[in-house]
């Protein structure tokens, strides 16, 4: 029986925490970009989302060393972008679609999309320090921890983002 992981990212804490059933696994350092404290709401404001996302996908080959793909927009994001009008009809129907199918939901709305977990990989994003640096919303994790997380978790990993 495989292990059912969870994701926490804090935002405020700069903290992104594995838990297993109710134990802790591991705790990360992580940057954010530098819209951090904003909740996404449209395509490049640069910052990260908050609610409740999963796992739908994993890229091994990534430019920033490895990524997992958060499932923005979620069931939230799209009614608040139908009834602003930032998105159709059809694009809500189609992110709905895809969440309630546990896809990946449509990246390229004005609501915005491709949030990953991420690496710095090939020199990106990091100080010398090795400790990650802003992002454009994405969550960035040194190299060591993104291996350790990537490993660690499958698609459909449930992803809560708080403030």
């Amino acid at each position: 029986m495989a292990i059912e992981h969870r994701i926490t990212v804090a935002k405020r804490s700069r903290q992104l925490s594995l838990l297993s059933g109710p134990e802790m696994v591991r705790t990360y350092p992580i940057a954010l970009g530098r819209n951090s404290e904003a909740d996404k709401s449209v395509e490049g404001d640069e910052a990260t989302p908050l609610g409740e996302f999963y796992i739908c996908a994993k890229n091994p080959r990534s430019r920033y060393s490895l990524s997992l793909c958060i499932s923005y927009p979620n069931a939230e994001d799209a009614e608040r972008g139908l009834a602003a009008g930032l998105i159709s009809a059809g694009e809500y129907a189609q992110i709905l679609d895809a969440v309630n199918a546990r896809r990946m939901p449509p990246q390229k709305t004005r609501l915005g999309g491709e949030i990953y977990i991420h690496g710095h990989g090939h020199g990106h994003g990091h100080g010398n320090s090795g400790e990650p640096r802003g992002t454009r919303g994405c969550i960035a994790l040194n190299d060591a921890d993104m291996q350790d997380l990537y490993d660690r978790v499958s698609i459909g990993t449930p992803v809560i983002i708080v403030p």
